[in-house]
């Protein structure tokens, strides 16, 4: 039968099977085995791609954030924001100015984004200097309307040291309210507008009293130069001072204030200074020639001690200089008010760290003061 078919019709042997069988078997599960591994090759290859996309992003975005991007990779914010945070728009800021410190304050996402809104706007421009209260990641359009929004504006606190000059005060005021120091110099020389009395002949020098004032966001720089001149009046009513004795008082009290280092010198200066006013002397106060100059004290020379000209030259005009040459405090007007008793027509600071004061009733107890300021002074010379 099998000569019919022309061919070998037996069935192959049960071993001859298991072999074969065996062999594709082993075929198919490396073929799993190869593609095992290929799918964790791959695996591990698109995490490393991954991975070195993130540190890119990373570093672009801190890039771009340094540039007015935002490192978050978002262009503007969307949400309503949140927190608080208070940022200062500086006279003369533009769009671009304002955009860097909000970008830097946490307050818009991006320069670009504040720039747009900025320009979008057409009441932006017209935003004030001042300090501002606002929210954190806030869009950026909501941003513009903040900054143009008066109650965004926040009051805050100054605080005028004894012993300024109006020239001094005038640059502080500057400083802290964010406007121009020429702005608040025009007021200061505007008698009426700060409410300066008449006592003072329109020289506010004197007048400013020396507090911490608490700003409102609406102030100007001539209402709150009204309220140091109004200080100055109240203190000098509630103290009991004749108003014609006003400017004299102050007059007084700033020579106390810039010659007394101590509290407890100040009324000793006090007496010193009207000691010598009774006799006829000459008051010999650097700090009046110093100011008549515009100069530090530090700066002064014996020369222009002798410069008559000068009409706060004390060593060479007597009697009290023209105007107070300083804002003096409630402590040097109660100095000049209760002058300690006693002699003294003499008084040097003999430690310029401690500001230690020694007083004198006679030239030779003076001179032995000064040899002492000498001293000190070539002792502690760089």
């Amino acid at each position: 039968m099998s000569d019919l078919f022309g061919g070998d019709t037996r069935v192959a042997p049960p071993e001859h099977r298991s072999s074969r069988s065996r062999g594709r078997a082993k075929e198919q599960r490396e073929r799993k085995r190869r593609r095992r591994r290929s799918i964790w090759v791959l695996v591990v290859a698109v995490l490393m791609v991954v991975g070195a996309a993130y540190v890119v992003v990373e570093l672009m975005g801190g890039l771009f954030q340094g540039q007015g991007g935002s490192a978050s990779g978002v262009d503007d914010y969307s949400g309503v924001g949140h927190g608080r945070v208070e940022i200062v728009i500086k006279p003369g800021d533009t769009g671009a100015d304002m955009a860097t410190t909000l970008v830097d304050a946490g307050v818009v996402a991006t320069a670009k984004a504040f720039n747009d809104a900025f320009a979008a706007n057409a009441q932006a421009s017209s935003i004030q200097p001042g300090t501002y209260s606002m929210l954190l990641e806030m869009k950026a359009s909501d941003a513009v309307t903040a900054l143009l929004n008066p109650s965004s504006r926040v009051s805050f606190k100054v605080t005028i040291p004894e012993g300024l000059t109006k020239s001094q005060i005038a640059t502080k005021l500057s400083e802290k309210m964010a406007v121009p120091v020429e702005d608040v110099q025009a007021a200061i020389a505007d008698p009426v507008a700060i409410g300066l009395p008449a006592e003072a002949n329109g020289n506010a020098e004197g007048w400013l009293f020396p507090a911490t004032y608490d700003i409102q966001p609406d102030a100007t720089p001539a209402s709150v130069l009204a309220q140091m001149t109004a200080q100055t009046v109240a203190v000098l009513t509630q103290k009991g001072v004749p108003q014609d004795q006003w400017e004299t008082v102050l007059n007084k009290a700033s020579l106390v204030e810039r010659e007394a280092k101590l509290p407890e010198d100040r009324p000793k200066v006090a007496r010193a200074i009207e000691n010598r006013l009774a006799k006829e002397m000459v008051l010999q106060i650097d700090a009046t020639v110093a100011y008549g100059l515009g100069i530090s004290g530090m700066d002064l020379t014996t020369e222009m001690t002798k410069d008559d000209s000068n009409a706060y030259n004390t060593y060479t005009h007597l009697g009290l200089p023209p105007t107070p040459i300083a804002s003096p405090g409630a402590v040097s007007i109660d100095a000049v008010l209760n002058p300690e008793p006693g002699d003294w027509l003499f008084w040097v600071a003999v430690n310029l760290d401690t500001g230690e004061t020694r007083f004198a009733v006679t030239n030779d107890e003076h001179n032995a003061n000064k040899a002492l300021l000498r001293q000190w002074q070539e002792e502690n010379s760089e």
